[in-house]
């Protein structure tokens, strides 16, 4: 009797008396029980391999996929900066709007120191002063309203 399950090196069932040939296995035999566990290691060996190639072929498509996602929201954060670069001041704005507004309200406070002056203190520096800054705030509230 063959045995497929391999595993042992006597090929029949005969009781092994003084000699060997109870248990004598032929060389064609031997062959091809190790053929066939030979056959069926490089067979689990290739699904294995297989199954590894596989889950690195879905790690890269994920990589790819994650890169590309990260690329189209960084396009996004860039499209939407770009569009907002005109709706802020710069600091040459901001600077030209502060000139322009102590260019307008110079002849004003001139005005109200002479008058101060005359008055005797009608009008003293601090309330002077809340008054040019509440002008300076509201002409930078209405020049960024309107830019």
């Amino acid at each position: 009797m063959k045995s497929d399950l391999g595993g042992g090196a006597s090929a029949s069932t005969e009781v092994a008396t003084g000699s060997s040939t109870g248990t004598d296995v032929s060389l064609r035999e031997y062959v091809a029980l190790n053929d066939k566990w030979l056959w069926r290691f490089w067979k689990e060996r290739d699904r294995r391999y297989t199954e590894v190639q596989r889950e690195r072929d879905k790690a890269e498509v994920l990589r790819a996929a994650n890169q590309a996602y990260r690329d189209e929201k960084a396009n996004e954060l860039r499209e939407q900066i770009s569009s907002e670069r005109g709706d802020y001041a710069s600091k040459t704005d901001l600077a030209n709007a502060i000139e322009t507004i102590t260019a307008t309200l110079k002849p004003l406070v001139e005005f109200v120191a002479g008058e101060q002056g005359a008055r005797q203190g009608g009008l003293d520096t601090r309330s002077l002063i809340t008054f040019l800054g509440g002008l300076v705030l509201v002409g930078l509230t209405v020049y960024f309203a309107f830019n």
